[in-house]
């Protein structure tokens, strides 16, 4: 403020400097509201772009990727097969149905590298596959094979027209297994007793913790069997005459990409890019695997940083 008793030339020197002093403070905010916004911006970019909301294709009304041309259609099936994770049925299930009725597809292909998982997640797969055959028969369904395609990934792979494998892909381990543990020879060591109550005879079945039962453990082993031969059935029904039949070929072993090809396990040597060019002669490929969100990836990741920090903690804990 200025002083009223000042002279006028004092006062317009004073009101100037005010004035001035005011611009300078709003341009100093203005510049840094402005800092800000490029910075927020570049944040959202980075965020963006770890999401997959940039980069992704364009989608049509059905959400299926659009491509500018005839394409091959790519669904991933990768890692352990089961309800939950990138390789669930319901995942895998709807990719498949996206790229068939996009209009540009040409062919599919099931890119597989899976140590296997659940049978029912598999089967569900592998119907859906048959059923797609049978819907879309002009456009054809390959399953191509990259380090690892075992137990429940070839039961997949067994639904595709054509199998293509590296010559050092792994591919086979057609059988099934139940894993648990015994643990009462330690509990006897630390003078632990184990109190279970329940209603049903069986209703403890194959406890750890208990002395093996002999009676489950033959249920178990009838139960396994059963679906091993529903797995047999399926290799049989989408090889057909292919197949060269071994005394070890469903004993759950596993053999290199070219071995497999002798079998009838598979087809031929192929990879995803040769298959596009010179099987379905669409040299484009378009990815319509369904992608992580934002909480599935998050959760991914911590879920992992969690285990390795607590398995850190534990491996110090043993050595000290």
């Amino acid at each position: 403020m200025t002083d009223p008793s000042a002279p006028e030339w004092e006062r317009a020197i004073l009101e100037k400097v005010a004035l001035k002093a005011l611009d300078e403070q709003r341009r100093a905010r203005q510049w840094k509201a402005l800092f800000r916004l490029l910075w927020f911006t570049f944040a959202f970019l980075l965020f963006a772009a770890w999401v997959g909301w940039i980069g992704r294709p364009e989608k049509d009304a059905d959400g299926s990727a659009l491509a500018g041309g005839k394409h091959t259609a790519l669904v991933e099936v990768e890692g352990v097969i089961g309800p939950d994770g990138r390789a669930s049925s319901e995942r895998i299930i709807k990719a498949l149905n996206r790229a068939f009725k996009n209009p540009n597809t040409q062919g599919v292909v099931v890119r597989i590298n899976s140590p296997g998982g659940s049978p029912v997640q598999s089967q569900n797969i592998y119907d859906e596959m048959r059923r797609l055959r049978a819907k879309y028969p002009a456009i054809p369904l390959y399953v191509v094979v990259e380090d690892l395609c075992a137990s429940g990934g070839y039961f997949i792979a067994a639904g595709a027209d054509r199998i293509y494998v590296n010559k050092s892909s792994l591919v086979g381990s057609i059988g099934v297994r139940m894993d648990s543990w015994g643990v009462t020879g330690l509990m006897e060591k630390l003078g632990i007793e184990r109190r279970l109550l329940t209603a049903g005879e069986n209703k403890g079945f194959l406890d750890p913790f208990l002395p093996v039962d002999e009676k489950q453990k033959q249920h178990a082993l009838t139960m396994l069997g059963e679906i091993h031969q529903q797995f047999i059935s399926v290799v049989r029904e989408g090889r057909g005459k292919r197949l060269k039949e071994t005394p070890e070929m469903f004993s759950g072993l596993i053999w290199t990409g070219q071995k497999s090809i002798d079998l009838g396990l598979a087809d031929a040597i192929g990879s995803l890019e040769s298959v596009a060019r010179d099987v379905v002669k669409a040299e484009e490929i378009v990815d319509f695997t369904q992608k992580e969100g934002i909480a599935e990836k998050f959760a991914r990741r911590f879920g992992a940083a969690a285990a390795n920090t607590f398995a850190e903690a534990v491996l110090r804990a043993s050595i000290r």
